[in-house]
């Protein structure tokens, strides 16, 4: 016997590692499932498993979230079907790395379609439906690299930066409209995306299946930002305080006197 249902998760890159997680869990907690990936083989075998093994309603739409016509379909299923509770919007690629002025900039344009348009149309889709519906929740998959300086990396981490900024943001719009967000800034993680881990300690990186518990005991209770890794709950915290700290004297209507600068306001 199956749980009562929850809802409708929607989640993206939902066929291997974080997402496939995310897709087992919400399962079992009692979601019914919208699975969107590439690879139709994966979705349809993982589709069936879920579906036999917890009784919940299963679909799949197989879509490139770098095709705009893909992405459409994606959009106007999370924006208009009332059904869908829980949007976790996962999908995301490591491409062109390396040092920038080297870089393959198509597969640069790729990634930042991916990373960053993507996920703002999806999640700005999610956002019509859920406050016109007054409920919902929106988890926006970052990573450490959000906080880091990373060379060799710079345009991936820089998308990351991205969907931390963009998720504190929109947590203001939504949170008064009863729409809970989150961002999860996962660390290294045993998934597809890294391989075998190759040159980083096994202590460095988590399982993909801890992660995700981890990041479900943060949306449970109401984190805006989940560090899976993080012991301390006030270290986050004491960033962005030190932010607003540092935001509050930094506008003024004349240059600071150590650039020297003869202002026309004085």
């Amino acid at each position: 016997m199956s749980n009562p249902s929850l809802g409708t998760a929607l989640i993206t890159g939902a066929s291997s590692g974080i997402g496939e997680v995310y897709a087992d869990r919400l399962a079992k907690r009692g979601y019914d499932l919208i699975l969107v990936a590439r690879n139709v083989e994966r979705l349809t075998a993982l589709a069936t498993r879920l579906s036999t093994e917890t009784g919940r309603k299963v679909e799949t739409i197989s879509a490139e979230l770098g095709n705009a016509a893909d992405r459409k379909v994606v959009e106007a299923r999370l924006r208009d079907d009332a059904a869908i509770t829980l949007f976790v919007n996962n999908a995301g690629v490591i491409l062109g790395g390396g040092p920038l002025a080297q870089a393959n900039v198509d597969e640069l344009e790729t990634m930042l379609d991916i990373n960053v348009t993507a996920l703002t149309r999806l999640a700005a889709a999610a956002a019509a439906g859920f406050a016109q519906r007054k409920r919902g929740i929106i988890v926006n998959l970052s990573s450490l690299l959000a906080l880091l300086d990373t060379p060799q990396t710079a345009a991936y981490g820089a998308t990351k930066a991205y969907v931390l900024s963009f998720t504190h943001s929109l947590d203001l719009e939504l949170a008064p409209q009863g729409v809970q967000v989150q961002a999860v800034l996962p660390g290294y993680t045993r998934t597809p995306m890294i391989g075998n881990g190759a040159g980083i300690p096994d202590e460095q990186i988590m399982e993909v299946e801890d992660l995700v518990d981890a990041a479900l005991a943060g949306m449970d209770n109401k984190e805006l930002v989940t560090i899976p890794a993080q012991h301390g709950d006030s270290d986050y915290a004491r960033v962005v305080e030190a932010r607003t700290k540092l935001l509050s004297g930094l506008v003024a209507n004349r240059p600071a006197s150590r650039y020297g600068v003869t202002s026309i306001a004085a």
